[in-house]
């Protein structure tokens, strides 16, 4: 096996242990996994808080710089700046940091992955499809915020040639096309790579952080008056219309929290601890407050105070690393997104996809070049169409803070039902994290009209993608069910005769394990011939990265040339049927020979059935989704010169008053 075009080094018959386990449930004593977790650590660094590191640029920025700027006070700098303190120890620090990172399902995270963890013990209760209708939403906002975070960052890095070099102005938005195009290209050398390549730069990013922050704040130390609660709560107490505003602007500093959270099945737990306490939140704190002591000495700096923290000398080299910082901050939404994506796959919210894994100790660590290649072009249209950072501010936003509050609503299920809490616990914190997550969500409303309802589109355009397939995918399998024919009776059929034989093997893929599948049915029906040897094949990924070359095949002979067949891969292997079941006497006496066997795959063609206009609409949708699923012929590596597709049309109807019948895509 060879990951990214190297081997690994390990034999396909060894024992793996299954990678969910979490780091720090392991020994926590040897060296191997001290080494293993502070590498992870660093890792998540150049990861995970790119998002959240890079907040800095525009955060404080556009509080006293904008449409809806606050004059530059010293109660209003202290004010602002205590509200973006307070925000992060009390959002990321205690609600994602301390409880949600709890809520992981066998190691992945995110909205889907709060879905999985709550509804086998939901059962039938009432309210379940609205929880999982509201998880689906929430991270259908997640992909909107994943086109505009890699946008809105590298657009306000690049900004800051305006400072060095007011001539480049009109090469800010081709050059931020550029880097985002050199950014998408590099994903799919995966995420371990990219992470040990970004990780360094992005240590170097924080440490100027709390460097440029900490000189400025000794020129001004009464700036460290902010951490006292009250400046904030006196501002925002003001006028209420103006909070809005203000809370609006400073939530930019929290928005890589929910990306944060996604991201945790590219890490563990404790390494995404161990980065945000002793690197991320004190570089985060030191700078903001660094900020606010500039504009404390010269308000007029609130242009962009940031980069007026560094003498003009230095202003070039600052651009250039926060351009890189902006390029990595992008990663933490982007690696999200795959991770998401491949849980919807899971999940049945979306058809099946090319995903490539690119390492062989985290199932997490995956490269979809579809949804790559997507997010790229919705993020290249982003700029295009806002041409600056501060009127992509104004769309910024409102996304992440609706999926925070989905997060929110689902943990509580998900703390009491996964683990365990009394529910006094339950009301207690998840009704203060709701309170949070009201208030910036509140704020974040009167961005709709500013561009906020750019990302919401999107995440209405995919609710009614990923929606649709799921209950298409449903009535699909149900109109199926209906004509399969038990294996027994197929048995009994060829033991009469009844059924004429033909030399060679015949493999017919099927996904379930019960009945016969019906591209064999519709062979008997027009030829009434089956292949003397004729196998059902069901094919499985398993949560482990490899399996042992003896469990990857198991045979059981119904009888009259009758055989059911599972054969499972790891998730870090790419299924090779022809491979794994050629030359296998598992079947018999006599081999499968290749020249010998001829592998049969369902393709169903979908009609358009009876119903209102907006039924019809997206049966058309599914209709396309299942005509640009990725090709099980090539999934499954099998030869297309030994591949018969037998055909199924069915008629996606509406369901009749007074039956019971499959649910209508929608």
């Amino acid at each position: 096996m060879e990951i990214d075009g190297k081997p690994d080094g390990r034999r396909k018959s060894d024992p793996v242990a299954p990678p969910d386990a979490p780091a720090d449930e392991e020994d926590g004593h040897s060296h191997e996994h001290r080494k293993s977790t502070a590498a992870l650590a660093l890792l998540a660094i150049g990861i995970v808080f790119g998002d959240i590191g890079t907040s800095v640029l525009y955060a404080l920025r556009e509080c006293f710089h904008g449409p809806h700027a606050i004059a530059a006070t010293p109660e209003h700098v202290l004010g602002v700046l205590s509200v973006i303190i307070w925000s992060l120890l009390l959002v990321i620090s205690t609600k994602y940091l301390i409880f949600v990172l709890q809520a992981d399902n066998r190691g992945e995270g995110g909205v889907l992955a709060l879905v999985a963890l709550v509804l086998p013990r939901l059962g039938k209760a009432r309210g379940r499809k609205t929880l999982v209708l509201l998880g689906v939403f929430g991270t259908a906002l997640l992909y909107g915020d994943g086109a505009i975070t890699p946008a809105i960052s590298v657009l306000s890095a690049v900004e800051g040639l305006q400072l060095a070099a007011p001539q480049m102005k009109s090469a800010i938005l081709p050059l931020t096309i550029v880097i985002l195009i050199g950014l998408f290209w590099l994903q799919q050398h995966g995420t371990a790579r990219v992470g040990s390549f970004f990780a360094p730069i992005m240590v170097t990013w924080f440490a100027v952080l709390a460097t440029t922050g900490l000189l400025s704040i000794l020129k001004h130390p009464g700036v460290l008056a902010a951490f006292w609660p009250g400046y904030g709560v006196t501002l925002l107490a003001e006028d209420w219309r103006k909070s809005l505003f203000i809370l609006g602007a400073a939530f930019l500093a929290l928005t890589g929290g929910e990306s944060l959270y996604a991201d945790l099945g590219h890490f563990h737990r404790r390494p995404i601890r161990i980065s945000w306490w002793s690197v991320v939140l004190p570089a985060l704190v030191l700078n903001y407050l660094g900020q606010g002591s500039l504009l404390l000495r010269e308000p007029e700096a609130a242009v962009n105070p940031f980069f007026f923290l560094v003498p003009k000398t230095l202003l070039l080299p600052l651009v250039g690393l926060a351009t890189a910082a902006a390029v990595i901050a992008s990663q933490a939404l982007i690696s999200g997104v795959f991770s998401i994506t491949s849980q919807a796959v899971q999940l049945g919210y979306a058809p099946r996809m090319h995903v490539h894994h690119t390492s062989a100790g985290s199932r997490g660590q995956i490269y979809i070049p579809g949804v790559n290649w997507a997010v790229l072009a919705a993020c290249i249209m982003l700029v295009i169409s806002f041409g600056s950072s501060t009127r992509m501010a104004g769309a910024y936003g409102f996304a992440v803070s609706a999926t925070m509050m989905v997060t929110t609503i689902l943990f509580y299920f998900v703390a009491i039902e996964h683990l365990k809490w009394p529910r006094w616990k339950a009301v207690v914190v998840v009704g203060f994290m709701l309170l949070l997550d009201s208030i910036f969500f509140s704020a974040n409303i009167v961005k709709l009209l500013v561009g906020g309802w750019v990302p919401l589109l999107m995440a209405m355009v995919l609710f009614v993608l990923m929606t649709t397939w799921k209950s298409g995918r449903a009535l699909l399998m149900e109109q199926m069910r209906k004509g399969l024919l038990p294996i027994d009776l197929l048995r009994a059929e060829l033991e009469r005769g009844s059924i004429g034989r033909v030399p060679g093997n015949g493999v017919f893929l099927f996904r379930g394990t019960d009945g016969t599948p019906p591209s064999l049915l519709h062979l008997v029906k027009h030829l009434q011939v089956l292949h003397e040897r004729t196998i059902l094949l069901c094919v499985e990924t398993v949560d482990v990265p490899f399996i042992r070359k003896g469990d990857r095949l198991a045979v059981n002979e119904v009888g009259a040339g009758l055989w059911k067949a599972t054969l499972k891969y790891g998730f870090m292997e790419r299924p090779d049927v022809p491979r794994d079941i050629l030359n296998s006497r598992l079947f018999g006496d006599k081999k499968l020979e290749s020249l010998r066997t001829t592998f049969f795959l369902g393709r169903e063609t979908m009609r358009l059935g009876k119903g209102h206009m907006f039924t019809r609409m997206r049966q058309r949708i599914f209709i396309m989704m299942s005509r640009n699923a990725a090709s099980p012929t090539e999934y499954f590596n099998l030869p297309a010169n030994r591949v018969v597709e037998v055909g199924t049309q069915i008629i996606l109807d509406a369901p009749s008053k007074g039956k019971k019948q499959a649910r209508q895509p929608g």
